[in-house]
């Protein structure tokens, strides 16, 4: 089974396997809610999103944990 994309284009961006699956479960989690307030439907699931995002560079692990951070802290 072939992954796209791949997992050494995937560390390119985010250096460590465990957190690049902590920085996409996040990021995954944020889209699912974001688009529940928003009402509205996903082409996509929020993994495969978050995952492509990674792979285009749109998404680091220090932004994506500091965008946690000031979640958690408006909680």
């Amino acid at each position: 089974m072939m992954l796209y994309p791949a997992m050494k284009d995937l560390l390119k961006h985010i250096p460590s396997r465990y957190e690049l699956v902590n920085v996409v479960a996040c990021r995954a989690r944020r889209i699912a809610r974001e688009a529940e307030l928003e009402g509205e439907p996903l082409q996509e699931k929020p993994v495969s999103i978050a995952i492509q995002e990674v792979a285009d560079g749109k998404l680091e692990a220090e932004a994506a944990q500091q965008q946690e951070e000031q979640e958690n802290q408006q909680v």
